[in-house]
């Protein structure tokens, strides 16, 4: 081989290795792997539970008082010691029978009182009490009826005459019993405060009164005994005197004159 054919071999093989070289470093590069972030698809709003629509205003239905059977008599042992008394005939005897009205009265703590009423009626016996003389003027009252031999309990409200019944007082532990027309009942209630003092105010005129009862409607309270002052309730030395006993009228007054000047005229003969 002569020097130009060298020559051109060489030059050959230069380029096909240049070639090479080349194609080696023109090697397809892998796509730019874009990392597509797969679309999360959230979960739907979660649908929250509609406005609860709240139960309407309920009116509270007057509370029913049960009565559990009273077995032991009233008794007045504790007057003037621990329990405050009031009665017509004055100091007739509950634990005898006849016609006598009595309520006793004892405080246990703050304005809870126990109660003690006994009295003669074929519908209801009640007692009032009231923080003005002029009585009937939305006086608390608690009422002790004869519904069908049994004592049945109310609490209402006095005003003009008028007894409506709310049974919305605070009451417990009612006992009852109901012999032919004589009706007893015992029980406990935190008298209402009527006073802005801070002191806690237990004075109020006292009354007893009975009237009709038919199918859980109560007549027209009868006046039985009319305290002729604010009693307190809390001090059982307190006199009760009932503004109902009439004095006696100018013609008894003049007729008794008239006797006793008879009488006299007779034994200076």
């Amino acid at each position: 081989m002569d020097n130009i054919s060298r020559l051109m071999f060489a030059v050959v093989m230069a380029m096909a290795y240049m070639a090479m070289g080349a194609e080696a470093q023109n090697t397809t590069m892998a796509p730019n792997s874009n990392a597509t972030m797969a679309n999360i698809t959230m979960a739907p709003n979660v649908t929250m539970a509609p406005n609860v629509t709240m139960a309407p205003n309920v009116t509270m239905a007057p509370v029913v008082n049960p009565v559990t059977a009273l077995t032991v008599n009233i008794s007045m042992a504790e007057c003037k010691k621990s329990q405050l008394c009031a009665a017509k005939p004055p100091d007739c005897d509950p634990a005898v029978a006849g016609s006598c009205f009595f309520v006793s009265i004892k405080k246990s703590l703050g304005q809870i009182f126990s109660f003690q009423l006994r009295g003669v009626s074929s519908g209801y016996i009640a007692v009032g009490l009231s923080k003005t003389s002029t009585q009937g003027q939305n006086d608390t009252t608690y009422v002790c009826a004869n519904s069908n031999r049994k004592v049945k309990f109310f609490t209402a409200l006095l005003d003009k005459g008028v007894l409506t019944v709310n049974n919305k007082l605070p009451v417990e532990s009612v006992k009852g019993s109901v012999n032919g027309q004589t009706i007893q009942c015992t029980f406990s209630a935190t008298v209402p405060n009527a006073t802005a003092t801070r002191t806690i105010d237990t004075s109020y005129y006292l009354s007893i009164s009975n009237g009709t009862f038919n199918s859980d409607t109560l007549g027209s309270p009868q006046a039985i005994l009319n305290s002729d002052k604010a009693v307190d309730l809390a001090d059982p030395n307190t006199t009760v005197l009932n503004s109902l006993n009439s004095a006696p009228s100018a013609f008894c007054l003049s007729q008794a004159l008239l006797i006793l000047i008879g009488v006299l005229g007779m034994m200076m003969l």
